[in-house]
């Protein structure tokens, strides 16, 4: 008598192809967990968040749009399209106006974005310091935004980088840890001190 072979798992993870993934597969693979995003050809699935995350994201987004000109719109967790292999998910995106066309856009193109913002999690630390700035730098994003809670009274830090059109790397411009006050993509002044973190 032969046992029957059992499945712990009716579901199985798809096998990538050989060359990676691309963008138009990030796009209609089914089933794929929300906030997937595509690095060098691998798909890369969000972990679950800690507060600071979600609530810094929240303090950001406040902040930017209080003082966004019309010509410009603050979204959340929207997919980046960088090149046909790389579609980040940055948690903040300031993007030109005429690129949000409707309600049902899913994705945006690099040259429509002024400013990449990644709130760092203990998963994504590698991708947010190394593969992340290099990609964003690459495809032309003239800013960056590196935020990260640190020290044992958990006050968050923000790293503000310029793209130099010469060497197509960023340049640290500024690190703020109570006020964010910078001239760029547009005139910026948001309190993030830990206190004003705590109130949301």
């Amino acid at each position: 008598m032969t046992a029957e072979p059992t499945t712990a798992h009716s579901s199985r993870w798809p096998v990538p192809p050989q060359d990676g993934y691309t963008v138009d597969d990030l796009f209609t693979l089914p089933d794929l967990p929300p906030h997937t995003e595509l690095i060098d050809g691998s798909l890369v699935f969000v972990s679950p968040q800690r507060d600071f995350h979600s609530t810094m994201i929240d303090l950001l987004m406040t902040g930017l749009r209080s003082t966004a000109p019309p010509e410009v719109k603050v979204r959340r967790e929207m997919t980046v399209v960088l090149d046909r292999r790389n579609a980040p998910e940055p948690d903040v995106s300031v993007v030109r106006t005429e690129a949000v066309t409707g309600l049902d856009v899913s994705r945006y193109q690099a040259a429509d974005v002024l400013l990449a913002v990644e709130v760092v999690s203990p998963d994504s630390e590698a991708r947010d310091h190394e593969a992340k700035p290099h990609k964003y730098a690459t495809a032309g994003i003239p800013h960056f935004w590196l935020v990260e809670m640190t020290g044992t009274d958990q006050h968050p830090v923000v790293r503000v980088y310029e793209l130099d059109p010469v060497t197509k790397a960023y340049a640290l411009t500024g690190i703020h840890h109570d006020r964010l006050k910078t001239g760029v993509p547009f005139p910026v002044d948001i309190d993030i001190s830990a206190e004003a973190l705590a109130a949301l």
